[in-house]
């Protein structure tokens, strides 16, 4: 936590503890920093760029599981970009004092005071803090990398499965009462007019809460291909390769927002590999999609001295995460090519690996360790911590794997399915 007295060496330690750790944890870590200079009882991070979760929330539970993305935009519609305020707004449902600010590129902090705070303190330091955050969240989100995409797909996907049924017994529901309401039968006219045309608006505001959403978490494909194309110009500002760029086709679908992130970066990735050849003249960047996958197409045509090794080894972590396939190839002489097809939709069931691959990085540690038949104490003297923090990411380890013991958690662990991610558990640990 942020302490008051405490040297600005000391809040530097503690603000990098907040930015390094994993993304969709930062808002309780964010929380604790600020609790002694901002005491509050939850916290909101709001940001479009993360699409797996928008909302990054902390504190009392029965508060920030009701807030809605609707009350979030129309809060920071009241925010000047820089400019921390305390005023009152819906949050949770409820009209509450909040302090508020917004960084240059849109990313929102809600704050809800202690009832005993009014006014907002240091809201210059506060500003100051929250735009060290924000821009770490920002550059998380544009590197993509392994951690966040298998995170951001997991939660996308919970959502939308969510969102879908939901929607299909509302709509259902809905469809009932005017089916009922429009019914011949049914003589009290007026009390039907205004019953049907109350049915009707909330059977348009569910079905336009589904768009909304889908235009969050979605990315047009040629809007993806442009944010890329501004990338690669900069990148390459001072190089003298020719570029060609073949945008995707106008109709296609909308891209998962972890996949046009993914996408942006792969490529990226590429672009500096072929680029970093003796002398490449010209470059051809493509992205085409067919509705059930994303390929990605780069060329570069004369050098063929590309290291496919380490490019391989670059992508991997990516492509793992997603599900993706890479094929590399270069010819000495003639050239080389990257070709990356990233499949659109997660898998229909998450097998062992994938609820592995959604551990963070202490949460594996603790797992090695617990799949060794290690109890609390052990683990806790192991990884240099105390028991109270094994036992809190033992309950994260449970939860995540889906399962109801340490037992079964190890056995997840160790058997078959499990062999890549064990790997992985030995590296990350």
């Amino acid at each position: 936590m942020l302490d008051i007295t405490s040297p600005p060496e000391a809040d530097l330690l503690a603000l990098r503890e907040v930015i390094e750790g994993p993304l969709h944890e930062i808002a309780g870590r964010l929380s604790r920093f600020l609790s002694d200079r901002w005491p509050h009882t939850a916290l909101v991070v709001f940001t479009r760029e993360c699409t797996g979760r928008p909302r990054k929330v902390a504190g009392a539970t029965e508060m920030i599981n009701k807030v809605t993305i609707d009350e979030l935009e129309q809060l920071r519609a009241l925010v000047e970009t820089g400019r921390p305020l305390s005023t009152t707004a819906a949050v949770g449902g409820v009209t509450r004092t909040v302090w508020a600010l917004r960084d240059p590129v849109g990313t929102l902090l809600v704050l809800v005071p202690r009832a005993s705070r009014k006014q907002l303190p240091h809201p210059t330091a506060l500003s100051a803090l929250f735009g060290i955050v924000a821009t770490s969240i920002r550059q998380q989100v544009a590197q993509a990398s392994p951690d966040y995409l298998a995170e951001s797909r997991a939660a996308s996907s919970e959502r939308a499965r969510t969102i879908t049924e939901m929607a299909a017994a509302h709509e259902s529901a809905l469809v009932a009462i005017l089916n009922t309401l429009r019914a011949a039968a049914l003589d009290d006219r007026l009390a039907r007019l205004a019953a049907t045309e109350s049915a009707s608006v909330a059977l348009v505001a569910l079905r336009s809460a589904q768009k909304s959403d889908l235009a969050l978490t979605d990315e047009p494909a040629p809007a993806a291909f442009t944010k890329l194309r501004r990338d690669v110009r900069q990148m390459l500002k001072h190089h003298q390769t020719r570029v060609e760029f073949v945008p995707p086709a106008k109709a296609a679908r909308p891209l998962p927002g972890e996949i046009a992130h993914a996408a942006r970066a792969m490529t990226r990735a590429a672009v500096l590999a072929f680029t970093a050849q003796p002398c490449p003249s010209r470059l051809r960047i493509a992205w085409t999609c067919d509705g059930t996958s994303l390929t990605i197409d780069v060329r570069e045509h004369e050098s063929g001295n590309v290291d496919t090794h380490t490019l391989a080894r670059q992508l991997e972590g990516r492509a793992r995460a997603l599900g993706a396939t890479v094929d590399l190839d270069a010819v000495a002489d003639w050239g080389s090519r990257a070709s990356i097809s990233l499949p659109l939709d997660p898998p229909a069931s998450r097998t062992g690996v994938n609820r592995l691959s959604s551990l963070n990085p202490r949460e594996r540690a603790v797992l090695q360790l617990l799949a060794q038949g290690k109890r609390n104490k052990a683990i806790a003297e192991a990884l240099k911590v105390t028991e109270s923090t094994v036992k809190f990411h033992v309950t994260g380890v449970l939860r995540k794997l889906e399962v109801g013991s340490r037992g079964e958690a190890a056995a997840l662990a160790l058997n078959g399915h499990a062999t890549g991610s064990a790997a992985g558990l030995r590296e990350d640990g």
